[in-house]
């Protein structure tokens, strides 16, 4: 990897602002100091420093948030905040992405990666992954939904869903539920509930795959992994 690029990618700056950084003979690379911004180094073989402090060489960053609403999963928007705006700008750096999406509207649990790979296995079709969610409903929620969902539901376009494990935690004029999926179409919660009759009022992901959300974070609030979620995200 080029000099600046590794040293940009680290947040040393843009490239120009790194080539002042050598300038001022800042950098070493094993020791020696360096002014030429194009050398290549390899950071897991070799020491680079700047001002005598050891770079840490990072190529991956992974954030779980607990995403609030009003907040759109995406990595830009004209009108909207986007999950993205939320961080902090050292991570931004990374040009990470969100995991999938969650409504605007939609609360809780949100895999934010520079991560390609780990992305599509956790996204694709074939990997299966389940999701977990808690919904406040609008009408009554009963066995007859519970087995409806097992076998699967039309939606709106015609797709017949895979099957979904339902919970009744409170049946009711307003019932609360949790519910497992394992795929990931568009407003697919609520498109359900609205194939049995009912609406969605409140929607928060509680988990993907192994990974489960923080109670402790806060609406809008973030943290990277830890070592052990990593390990079972990446061993799935």
């Amino acid at each position: 990897m080029r000099l600046d690029k590794l040293l940009a990618n680290m947040g040393y700056g843009s490239r120009k602002e790194v080539k002042v950084l050598l300038k001022q003979k800042a950098v070493t690379v094993d020791g020696e100091v360096v002014k030429d911004s194009a050398m290549h180094v390899d950071p897991e073989q070799q020491i680079v420093s700047v001002f005598g402090e050891r770079v840490e060489y990072i190529e991956f960053i992974y954030v779980m948030m607990n995403k609030p609403p009003g907040v759109i999963s995406a990595t830009e928007d004209r009108q909207d905040k986007t999950v993205i705006d939320l961080l902090d700008p050292y991570i931004q750096h990374f040009e990470p992405f969100p995991v999938g999406r969650l409504d605007k509207d939609t609360e809780g649990l949100l895999l934010i990666t520079n991560d390609g790979n780990l992305a599509h296995n956790l996204l694709s079709p074939k990997k299966h992954v389940p999701k977990w969610y808690y919904a406040k409903i609008d009408g009554v929620v009963t066995e007859a939904d519970i087995e409806a969902f097992a076998q699967g539901v039309t939606l709106d376009d015609g797709y017949h869903t895979k099957p979904g494990e339902l919970k009744i935690l409170a049946s009711g004029n307003e019932s609360e539920i949790e519910l497992m999926i394992q795929e990931g179409k568009f407003h697919q919660v609520k498109r359900m509930f609205e194939a049995v009759g009912k609406k969605v009022t409140y929607l928060k992901r509680l988990s993907m795959g192994p990974l489960q959300l923080d109670e402790e974070l806060e609406l809008g609030d973030y943290r990277e992994l830890t070592k052990e979620e990593l390990t079972s995200l990446l061993e799935r």
